[in-house]
C-alpha cells in the first residue's frame, strides 16, 4: 500500500478518535456523524483487505512471470546450442562422404568412415528428438513455448492485479475523504471502485487474457 494511502487512513483514524472523544454523543447530529464515520471506517477496512489480496497476488504473478521468462530464455539458448551442434555434425558428415569417395579402393577405411558417419547422424538425430530426458530440439522448443505461454499469462494477471490495486487505493482515499468532508457521494464512488477492483481481480484470476489493457 502506498505511503499516501497510509497517511490518509491515519488522518481518518485521528478524526474518528477525536470525534469520539469530543461530544460524539451530545446530540443527534454528532451521534449520526459518528455512526456514519464508523460505517465509512468499516468500508475502508474492507477495501484495504481486498487491496492486500490484490497486491499479494500481483507480486506473486510478477515473480512467476519473471521466473518463466528466465526459464524460456534458458531453453531457447539450449535450443540454439543443439542447433549449432547438429549443423556441425551434418557438415562433418558431408565432409566425410567426400573423403569416402577419395578412398573408395580401401574397403577397411571406407567401412570405418561409413560407421563414423552413421554415429554422427545418430547423434544428430538424438539432438533433434530426444524424449527422455526431454532435451532434443523438438522437446526444447515445446518447453520454451510453454514457458513463454505461462509467462504471458502470469504477466497478464499481474497487470490486472495492478489495476485492481489502483482502484482499491483510490477507493480508500475517496472513502477517507468522506470522513473529512462529510460528502457521502465519495463513499458511493469508493464502493464503485471497490467493486471495479474486485472485478479486475476476478479477471486476473480466472480469465487473464479476456481483457487487454496493455
Amino acid at each position: 500500500m502506498s505511503h499516501g494511502v497510509h497517511a490518509v487512513q491515519h488522518e481518518v483514524q485521528h478524526k474518528i478518535e477525536h470525534d469520539g472523544q469530543h461530544g460524539g454523543g451530545h446530540d443527534g447530529g454528532k451521534g449520526s456523524e459518528a455512526s456514519r464515520n464508523k460505517k465509512v471506517a468499516l468500508l475502508i477496512a474492507v477495501i484495504a483487505l481486498f487491496l492486500a489480496f490484490s497486491e499479494t497476488m500481483g507480486k506473486s504473478a510478477q515473480t512467476g512471470g519473471l521466473s518463466y521468462n528466465v526459464e524460456a530464455s534458458n531453453l531457447w539458448a539450449f535450443f540454439q546450442a543443439k542447433t549449432i551442434r547438429i549443423t556441425t555434425l551434418r557438415t562433418a558428415v558431408d565432409g566425410r562422404r567426400v573423403d569416402i569417395q577419395a578412398v573408395a579402393a580401401d574397403e577397411a577405411l571406407k567401412a570405418a568412415m561409413t560407421k563414423q558417419i552413421e554415429g554422427w547422424l545418430g547423434t544428430a538425430a538424438r539432438y533433434e528428438d530426444e524424449a527422455d530426458p526431454p532435451e532434443g530440439r523438438k522437446q526444447l522448443m515445446a518447453r520454451a513455448l510453454d514457458a513463454e505461454k505461462k509467462r504471458d499469462t502470469a504477466l497478464a494477471r499481474y497487470h490486472h492485479y495492478e489495476v485492481a490495486s489502483a482502484a482499491f487505493q483510490i477507493g480508500i482515499v475517496l472513502a477517507s475523504a468522506t470522513v473529512i468532508t462529510g460528502m457521502l457521494v465519495l463513499s458511493y464512488l469508493a464502493v464503485g471502485l471497490g467493486v471495479l477492483g474486485i472485478g479486475f481481480m476476478a479477471i486476473g484470476l480466472f480469465a487473464p487474457h479476456a481483457v487487454h489493457l496493455f
